[in-house]
């Protein structure tokens, strides 16, 4: 069983000048074990920002409220701690690495999250059943890592890192940019396989339906202003396609 809770989360984001801007104001959120939540809202409503202050990006300075992962306090671990904690990242954007290989990334990132480095065959093995199912070829194993990738090759590569480390909870921030209809069902196949598995809870951050389409969740969230002003389940989000959130960044803008 694994729980991630969201408590009166505030967070700011430190500008080129030194000062900080409040962009989290107060998020609530619980991610029980087996449950898939998505977050949706308007571009800058602050969801990725979310994304990156769970993960301990020193870009972001929590300011109060608390996150725990199964009652441990994650807002006082090193962000390698949180990763070993079973918190993943799946980034927006994911960076290119010259130089580091995938298989080598892949095998010091799951010796971290284990605690002992796998037998090489065994690894190699677990690496290639997984690029399989994810329709990476093989090849890209020794390429560096993400260095010279379309968007839909990085992506599919995130969700390579997750089948992989098997986190308790993973955070995919817009997953689904830059996807093609083809790349989309792959990456989806396996956030659902991922899903599928006991002990593990998704937020999955995006501003279209269409990836809900493949992977349904359980609780649609709109995101407006650094924090949560609606919700509801499934049927939810394809009601926010059609209408928008223009009523949604109103209210916000006269509370």
């Amino acid at each position: 069983m694994s729980t991630l809770e969201i408590r009166d989360l505030h967070a700011c984001v430190s500008e080129a000048d030194g000062s900080l801007r409040e962009i989290l104001r107060g998020v609530n959120l619980t991610v029980a074990d087996g449950e898939t939540h998505a977050i949706m809202g308007p571009n800058g409503s602050g969801k990725s920002t979310l994304a990156y202050a769970l993960a301990g990006h020193p870009k972001y300075t929590v300011t109060s409220g608390s996150v725990t992962l199964d009652g441990e306090d994650v807002l006082a671990m090193s962000v390698d701690a949180r990763a070993r904690a079973g918190l993943f990242l799946a980034m927006q954007y994911p960076v290119e690495v010259p130089g580091v290989s995938v298989s080598n990334f892949l095998r010091t990132a799951v010796t971290a999250t284990r605690g002992e480095a796998p037998k090489l065959r065994n690894f190699v093995k677990e690496m290639n059943g997984a690029m399989g199912a994810l329709s990476i070829d093989p090849k890209f194993a020794e390429r560096s890592l993400n260095e010279g990738f379309s968007g839909g090759e990085k992506k599919r590569h995130e969700i390579l890192q997750l089948e992989l480390l098997n986190p308790k909870v993973a955070v995919l921030d817009e997953t689904d940019s830059g996807l093609d209809v083809d790349a989309l069902k792959i990456v989806s196949e396996g956030i659902n396989r991922f899903r599928a598995q006991p002990g593990h809870g998704v937020l999955l951050i995006t501003h279209y339906n269409r990836i809900l389409q493949y992977v349904q969740p359980d609780y649609v969230h709109v995101f407006v202003a650094g924090r949560i002003v609606a919700e509801g389940g499934a049927e939810f989000a394809k009601v926010l396609e059609n209408e928008g959130y223009e009523k949604f960044t109103g209210a916000a803008a006269s509370a």
